[in-house]
């Protein structure tokens, strides 16, 4: 008997249904005698034992289907060390009921911060692998991450909506993308839409440049500019603050957003009228986008074809297009980021597109 555990944390995406899919049809097709289990809502169902006994009804149909099957919450690495309110011990929690359901192994599809944590239990000495999950694309040692290009295609289609509002009314739209520490999605999304202007973390922007863009598309003659702005983006000023001073600035600052921000200061220093769009959660929720159900469900195969195998320890991940066992413990922690000397962003800017620097 084959028992294998699952679990999906942090924030959702639109291939996690997917993903778990090709690892378990991997499994079935090739044992006699298998078990899953899901622990319900992330690591919180580790913790407290909340999972249930999964069927070949559970995984039928769930290709397309977005979101969790099994649910997820977020449980900051950070805390995982620390407590509960009732005193409970979570790492050595969750080690109990791994053992108590004699697992050969459990499956955790997550980020950066769940990676961390999927790490931290296999230095406990559990059979861990690792399912690379974010929209931002921002785990670092696999080239690709299942979620993103579903989020790009639902960002860019909110770009392309703009732009026949802006061009209508002639004004400056940004439209603002998610992605606080890593610009992937809004440097994709923002190119694939035709933005005239792209602002990520990776590259403070100066908002005289960002003025300056929309100024030199108005000398030629074109009425409006599209703006998008990943939700991490900052200033050359404040990214040259300390993190206690700008901790003090963000508590004094009146706007929701960098969005609103940045429309507030183009307002006041040139008088062009600008609207802000922010799609959310959107870029999240929906059904897969064909790429992302592929690579999913090759994700999923290599997955069950290291459990077949007895290696544990491992992220899989997509590696100049193969998948690829990556040692869990060589990436944990690491950030894949966007850098100015990247080809992509040297492309964009080469035909015309401002970074506000």
């Amino acid at each position: 008997m084959l028992r294998v555990g699952l679990l999906t944390s942090g924030g959702d995406c639109q291939a996690l249904n997917a993903t778990m899919r090709g690892i378990v049809k991997g499994l079935s097709s090739n044992v006699e005698e298998l078990e899953v289990y899901g622990f319900l809502n992330g690591y919180k169902g580790l913790i407290y034992g909340d999972y249930r006994l999964l069927t070949a009804q559970d995984f039928s149909g769930i290709l397309t289907k977005g979101g969790t099957i099994i649910g997820s919450s977020r449980q900051p690495f950070k805390m995982m060390r620390v407590p509960d309110e009732k005193g409970l011990d979570k790492v050595e929690a969750m080690k109990q009921n791994y053992y108590k359901l004699r697992l050969d192994c459990l499956v955790i599809l997550g980020g950066n911060g769940t990676q961390k944590t999927a790490n931290l239990l296999r230095e406990e000495g559990l059979n861990i692998i690792h399912m690379p999950k974010t929209i931002d694309n921002d785990i670092y040692g696999t080239d690709m991450t299942f979620g993103f290009y579903s989020a790009v295609n639902i960002a860019t289609e909110a770009i392309d909506c703009i732009h026949t509002t802006a061009s209508s009314h002639n004004r400056v739209f940004i439209v603002e993308i998610m992605g606080h520490k890593v610009g992937q999605l809004c440097l994709y999304a923002g190119i694939a839409g035709g933005a005239d202007i792209i602002l990520i973390p990776e590259i403070p922007y100066d908002i005289d440049k960002v003025i300056e863009a929309i100024d030199h598309r108005t000398k030629q003659g074109k009425g409006f500019t599209v703006i998008a702005v990943a939700e991490g983006a900052i200033s050359k000023e404040k990214a040259a603050m300390g993190k206690k001073e700008l901790k003090e600035y963000m508590k004094d600052n009146k706007h929701p957003a960098v969005s609103y921000e940045i429309a507030a200061e183009i307002e006041e220093r040139s008088g062009t009228e600008v609207r802000v769009t922010v799609p959310g959660h959107t870029q999240r929720g929906g059904s897969p986008c064909p790429y992302d159900r592929v690579l999913s469900t090759r994700l999923g195969a290599a997955c069950a074809k290291a459990i077949l195998n007895g290696d544990y320890g491992y992220m899989i991940g997509i590696v100049n297009g193969k998948t690829k066992k990556v040692p869990l413990g060589e990436v944990a922690g690491k950030l894949k980021t966007v850098s100015p000397d990247d080809q992509i962003v040297k492309e964009a800017k080469l035909i015309g597109i401002s970074f506000g620097d």
